[in-house]
């Protein structure tokens, strides 16, 4: 039966509760331990899967279909364990899983209340599959004291409190500003978090203090003494240079020992670090750099694409490279020339995204890589605009375009090369979808498996003809322009099984240009990087060698 450990955080938002809950499954996992990690979230949204970028950055899509925060991106990064739909919660969610079984009658006439049936169904959540792993984490959203967290925190109380005395701990994170003025760390804001949290009956086991500045003895023993936790479960957590020197930075700090020694697992399992030393030293010493654009419509906020910069990152870790990546807003090329902005770029992504605005930047992008040669990764929306753009300019199709942004496809003013796609196959039953349907939920979501053609570039990429790839989206590219679009040299070299869905494109005479229907960044992992990443910057690093 596993062990839970709850992470909580206070003070304030964004301190890195994910990173520090990936960091320590990865830690636990060196010392031969079996993890799975989970996210409690306590906003009213059902899932992300509606939210803007802008408003809650990238969603993270799992192999069985379910859109979550992009924290689950951080834990199979560090992990390599697949998030799946159970890993993902939202009050929304909850909430109307309560309201459909009052609806049914399963409570048999009772008044629902917070207590016990929202709580009830969080504890029900947090025991799918325990038996399965070794310790549990679960992470809370927000803040303590946040209105919309109280069931959350008063469900893993009553969690706790549930299981035997042993199981469950509780990992708490703060800030500890430092005030360069008078030029001291203040713990007050820690004190005053761990306050609240204890106000409402859960006290932590492990303080883990967000700090720019070392944290003293005196201070550490303060900490300790007025948040009644012993002092070496104060733990340090420094800025880093790469979020993937956190597994080595939290042990050096004692964080694992810390969680071991708070559950009385005694002797301690040993750690093999050694796939994060090897993963620091390929960080940390590069052997030359290579500078990618980003051409997309969300790069004011970089948590849009965040998958999509740490695939890079693990892309350039495979060749020993530095990936210097620069955000390019496809909006500006609507009035702009793009080259430039793009020449002396070593190659250009272009990732997906929703909604017309930038949609002509990006087309503008492709048709510029493509005509000079320079390697081109298109991720979804981005693979779409690279067929538009091949049907614009080489296959006379001029009026090319997509039913997402082109409304007018009923009076055939414009050839709908991207259509809106109404069903398809999942498993062993077909999947059919209107375009009226809720926004949540209804796209082709999760992994779907793909043929790919012998002696293409992918197959040589992947070693393999069969692969399998998550998949986020509404609209495909239409097959029936396939023979007109080979027939310039853009080959459609993966398909799904039954052969109706274009999955990947490549054209043929290019050193390096492939467009892609999946989302392959979200398996990517820095000890395991993506092979279309991973040979996307090699790509680009024999670029960089002829510009």
């Amino acid at each position: 039966m596993a062990r839970f450990i709850f992470i909580t955080g206070g003070v304030v938002s964004s301190l890195g509760k994910g990173l520090a809950s990936a960091a320590l499954g990865a830690l636990l996992q060196a010392r031969g331990y079996s993890v799975r990690l989970r996210k409690l979230d306590p906003y009213l949204n059902v899932d992300p899967g509606t939210m803007s970028p802008f408003e809650h950055g990238e969603v993270f899509v799992t192999d069985d279909g379910a859109e979550t925060d992009l924290d689950l991106g951080h834990y199979e990064r560090f992990t390599g364990v697949a998030a799946r739909n159970s890993d993902s919660i939202s009050s929304g969610r909850v909430y109307s899983t309560v309201l459909e079984k009052e609806r049914r009658g399963d409570y048999l006439g009772k008044t629902i209340q917070v207590i016990p049936h929202v709580t009830n169904e969080i504890k029900d959540f947090i025991s799918i599959g325990e038996d399965e792993v070794d310790f549990m984490l679960c992470e809370i959203g927000g803040t303590v004291g946040d209105i919309e967290g109280l069931p959350f925190f008063e469900a893993i109380r009553q969690f706790s409190q549930d299981k035997p005395r042993g199981q469950c701990i509780f990992m708490h994170l703060t800030l500890l500003p430092y005030l360069a003025a008078s030029g001291e760390l203040k713990t007050k804001p820690t004190q005053h978090s761990v306050k609240e949290l204890r106000s409402i009956g859960i006290a932590p086991d492990v303080l883990v203090c967000r700090s720019e500045q070392p944290i003293p003895d005196k201070e550490r023993a303060k900490i300790g003494l007025f948040c009644n936790v012993r002092t070496e479960n104060v733990i340090a957590a420094y800025d880093l240079k790469s979020i993937y020197e956190a597994p080595l930075a939290y042990h050096q700090q004692g964080l694992d020992q810390a969680v071991l020694d708070a559950f009385q697992i005694s002797p301690a399992p040993k750690p093999d670090l050694s796939v994060w030393e090897d993963v620091a030293d390929r960080i940390f010493n590069p052997e030359g750099e290579v500078k990618v654009a980003i051409v997309g419509k969300y790069t004011q906020l970089e948590d849009a694409y965040k998958s999509i910069a740490e695939a890079l990152t693990h892309g350039g870790m495979a060749n020993r490279v530095k990936v210097k990546v620069e955000w390019v807003e496809a909006e500006i090329f609507d009035s702009e020339d793009v080259a430039p902005r793009l020449q002396g770029f070593h190659a250009i992504l272009v990732p997906g995204g929703f909604g017309e605005r930038g949609t002509e930047g990006k087309i503008k992008a492709a048709q510029f890589a493509r005509e000079r040669g320079i390697p081109y990764l298109g991720i979804c929306l981005g693979m779409q605009m690279a067929v538009i753009e091949a049907a614009r300019n080489k296959a006379g199709l001029t009026d090319a375009g997509s039913e997402e942004f082109d409304h007018e496809a009923g009076e055939k003013r414009f050839t709908p090369v991207v259509y809106h796609l109404k069903e398809w196959i999942q498993g062993n039953h077909k999947v059919k979808r209107k375009e009226s349907d809720d926004k949540g939920g209804t796209m082709r979501l999760g992994a779907y498996d793909a043929t790919l053609t012998k002696d293409s570039k992918v197959a040589e990429i992947y070693g393999s003809c069969n692969i399998e790839e998550r998949h986020r989206h509404r609209y495909e590219v239409d097959i029936k322009y396939r023979e007109k679009l080979e027939e310039q040299g853009l080959v459609f070299s993966g398909m799904s099984p039954d052969g109706r869905l274009p999955e990947i494109v490549e054209w043929k005479d290019h050193p390096w240009f492939i467009g892609v229907q999946f989302h392959p960044e979200l398996k990517s992992k820095p000890f395991a990087p993506h092979p279309l990443f991973a040979d996307f910057i090699r790509a680009a690093k024999d670029n960089s060698r002829l510009v």
